[in-house]
């Protein structure tokens, strides 16, 4: 794959609110590109309509774009392979696609750690796909939401991959005006924040839900952003990439918005919902919800205090009330700021 002006096949591995974006994004960059939706019914209405009212109100998808439930077809020719599925269901996905003779490198855009196996996105499509375990898995993370992105706002992101080529490759891709790429090459770094950030943005959430104000909103984010920088690097992160758009960018992003579906459970929990409840209703996956789980377990494994994430696994998987868990998190023993 070269990175010229000339046309490249995208595949778009994922037809969500986040694949339409990045689709309609590629459409600007020039690039003919295919979407896979799974479900056949969805799949027919967004070729007829081009729209997606529940995911993306008001945005008309461009002609150009192409639908398929087909996998096999919308892999077929692709130069680039960008899987944009919920974290629980990408090794479901990647299955499917190793009976497929597959040579594009491939993109991971989704924000997730597997539940029962704790393993990053790239880990999980490399343990489908062996022969991408080489620097041919390159991962795309920061602050980005779709609903701003198809809007043309400016936004910065950055895609990691051990292969940094791979990286500048998919860099030159997809930048243009309005959507700036930066090149990492941690992707443990990249994947991890992407992921634990959003275990911070549901306990920021709840902080709006319980009528609390930016103090605490400041406190949380702060403390949250020390405690998954502590984690990240325990698994081999680098702490610098914390502080970059992956990490701090997208966490301020996913805890301030009122796009971000990680803080609206949030703040519905502190609204007194249950989570079960909540979940049935969202349209979208919230990844926090599952990314809460394991950041906890993480942490037991490798000796990392979480207590923002151990507070909200209370909330969430325990029945704590909030303001009990709030008023712990406030009377834990005190300490220098480190």
């Amino acid at each position: 794959m070269t990175t010229d002006l000339q046309k490249h096949r995208i595949a778009m591995i994922g037809a969500g609110s986040w694949g339409i974006g990045l689709g309609a994004l590629a459409h600007r960059k020039g690039h003919d590109v295919v979407l896979w939706e799974f479900r056949p019914d969805v799949c027919d209405e967004l070729n007829r309509t081009h729209l997606a009212p529940k995911l993306l109100p008001d945005f008309e998808i461009p002609k150009e774009l192409r639908f398929t439930s087909n996998l096999a077809e919308a892999m077929d020719g692709a130069e680039l392979l960008i899987l944009v599925v919920p974290s629980h269901t990408m090794r479901t996905v990647a299955k499917q696609m190793s009976s497929h003779n597959l040579t594009a490198p491939i993109v991971s855009a989704t924000k997730g750690l597997e539940l029962k196996t704790h393993l990053r996105m790239s880990q999980v499509i490399a343990d489908e796909l062996p022969e991408y375990r080489h620097g041919k898995i390159a991962a795309l993370s920061g602050p980005s939401h779709a609903e701003e992105v198809v809007k043309d706002f400016p936004t910065s992101v950055v895609v990691a991959c051990e292969n940094v080529e791979l990286a500048h490759e998919v860099q030159h891709l997809l930048s243009g005006s309005t959507f700036r790429i930066y090149a990492s090459a941690d992707v443990i770094g990249v994947e991890m924040a992407g992921a634990l950030k959003n275990v911070i943005a549901v306990a920021a959430g709840v902080s709006d839900g319980l009528g609390f104000g930016d103090n605490t909103k400041g406190m949380l984010m702060t403390r949250g952003l020390v405690e998954i920088t502590r984690l990240g690097v325990k698994f081999g992160g680098q702490s610098s990439t914390f502080s970059g758009l992956s990490g701090l960018g997208d966490l301020i992003t996913t805890c301030m918005s009122q796009h971000s579906r990680n803080r609206y459970v949030g703040d519905q929990l502190g609204r007194g919902r249950k989570l079960e409840e909540i979940l049935r209703d969202m349209t979208m996956v919230a990844e926090g919800v599952n990314a809460t789980f394991a950041a906890v377990e993480m942490g037991e494994q490798v000796g990392v205090e979480m207590p923002i994430a151990q507070a909200m696994y209370d909330v969430m998987f325990a029945g704590k009330e909030m303001r009990q868990v709030a008023l712990e998190l406030m009377l834990r023993k005190l300490k220098r700021e480190d």
